[in-house]
C-alpha cells in the first residue's frame, strides 16, 4: 500500500471522530446547559410591594437583569418592544405574570414556573399571554424548527455557486436570486400554509431571504477567496455553529457563554431574531439582526466580486495559452 492511500485512510479514521464531536459539542452542550443568563424581565408595582420579588431574583446572581416599571401598561409595552421577556405585575391579592410566548415559549414556562414556586401558598398566579404566538403554532416550536433549513438552504445555495465556478456579478446574481426565491417560498410554506407566522407577508419574506443570502453569500465569499475548503469552513460555521448556537428553540440568553452572543453575530442566529421582531412584535428590536445580516450579505457578495477579479487574469493567460498555436517540428 502506498503512503497517500495510507496517509487518506488515517485521515478518515481522524476526521469522522473529530466532525461527530465537534457536533455532539456544539448541540448537546448548549443543550445540557441550558439556563438563565441575564436573562431580562420586568416588575411592575409599587417600591415597597415589589421589593422582595426583586429580591428573590437577584438572589440568583446573574440569572436575571430586572427592570423596574410603574404599574401594568409600562410593563405591557415593555413586553412588546421586545425590551424584557415578561413581566410580574404585584398586586393587592396575587401576582400577575405577563408574558410573551412569542419570543420563546421556553423562557416563558419558565417564568410561569418560577413565579408559582415564589406565590404565597394557596394564592394562584394569573398568566397573561401578551404576545402569543400564531394559532397555526400554538407550543412556538415550529419558528425555531426552520432555522436549520434556511440555513441548509443557504449552505448549498454558495456551495454549488462555487462549485459550478460562477464568478462575478453572474455569481452575485445566482446568490441574490436564489435567495430571493428561498424567501418567498419558505413564507408561502409558513404564513400561507402552515400559518405558523403572524406578521406582514412581504416582511417576512424579506427577512427569509436575507437570512438565506447572509449565509450563501458567506459561503460563497468564503469559497471565492480560499477555495473549496472556504465552503467546507462555511458550512460548519453556519450548520454546526449557527444552528446550535442561535437560540431559536429557547433563547439567547438561556444559551451558556459565549454560546448565546456568539451566536446572534452569525446568519442563523440573526434570522431567527430578525424573524420573531417582524412576525409578532412589529419589527420591534430588529436594528442589530438586520446590520447582522447585512453585513454577511455585503461582505460576501464584495468577497465574491473580489475573487472573480484576482481570478480572471490567470484564468484569461490559460485560456491564452490554450489557444496559441502548437509550434511543429
Amino acid at each position: 500500500m502506498s503512503a497517500t492511500p495510507t496517509r487518506r485512510m488515517v485521515a478518515v479514521m481522524v476526521l469522522i471522530p473529530a466532525v461527530v464531536a465537534l457536533a455532539l459539542w456544539a448541540f448537546a452542550w448548549p443543550a445540557a446547559r441550558t439556563a438563565p443568563r441575564d436573562l431580562p424581565v420586568g416588575i411592575a408595582g409599587p417600591a415597597a410591594a415589589t421589593a422582595q420579588l426583586e429580591g428573590r431574583f437577584e438572589q440568583r446572581e446573574g440569572a436575571f437583569d430586572v427592570h423596574r416599571y410603574d404599574d401594568e401598561a409600562a410593563a405591557r409595552t415593555a413586553i412588546e418592544d421586545r425590551v424584557v421577556y415578561g413581566a410580574v405585575v404585584v398586586t393587592d391579592r396575587s401576582p400577575q405574570l405577563l408574558t410573551a410566548s412569542a419570543a420563546s415559549p421556553v423562557v416563558a414556562q419558565l417564568l410561569k414556573e418560577a413565579v408559582t414556586a415564589q406565590a404565597p401558598a394557596g394564592a394562584p398566579v394569573q398568566v397573561t399571554d401578551v404576545v402569543p404566538t400564531a394559532a397555526g403554532d400554538p407550543r412556538g416550536s415550529a419558528l425555531g424548527a426552520s432555522i436549520l433549513p434556511l440555513a441548509l438552504a443557504g449552505v448549498a445555495t454558495g456551495a454549488v455557486v462555487t462549485l459550478l465556478r460562477l464568478r462575478g456579478a453572474r455569481a452575485a446574481a445566482a446568490l441574490i436570486g436564489a435567495s430571493v426565491l428561498a424567501g418567498v417560498t419558505a413564507v408561502a410554506l409558513a404564513d400561507s400554509w402552515l400559518g405558523v407566522l403572524s406578521g406582514s407577508w412581504w416582511a417576512e419574506a424579506g427577512v427569509l431571504a436575507l437570512t438565506v443570502l447572509a449565509t450563501s453569500a458567506g459561503v460563497a465569499g468564503l469559497g471565492a477567496l480560499i477555495g473549496t475548503p472556504g465552503v467546507a469552513l462555511g458550512g460548519l460555521l453556519m450548520v454546526l455553529i449557527g444552528n446550535p448556537f442561535s437560540g431559536a428553540a429557547s433563547a439567547p440568553e438561556l444559551l451558556p457563554e459565549p454560546a448565546g452572543a456568539l451566536g446572534q453575530t452569525l446568519p442563523p442566529g440573526a434570522g431567527a431574531t430578525l424573524l420573531r421582531s417582524v412576525a409578532y412584535f412589529d419589527g420591534s428590536a430588529a436594528g442589530a439582526a438586520v446590520l447582522t445580516l447585512s453585513l454577511w450579505a455585503a461582505l460576501g457578495l464584495a468577497a465574491v466580486l473580489a475573487g472573480a477579479r484576482r481570478g480572471g487574469r490567470p484564468a484569461v493567460a490559460a485560456e491564452r495559452r490554450e489557444a496559441a498555436p502548437v509550434p511543429v517540428g
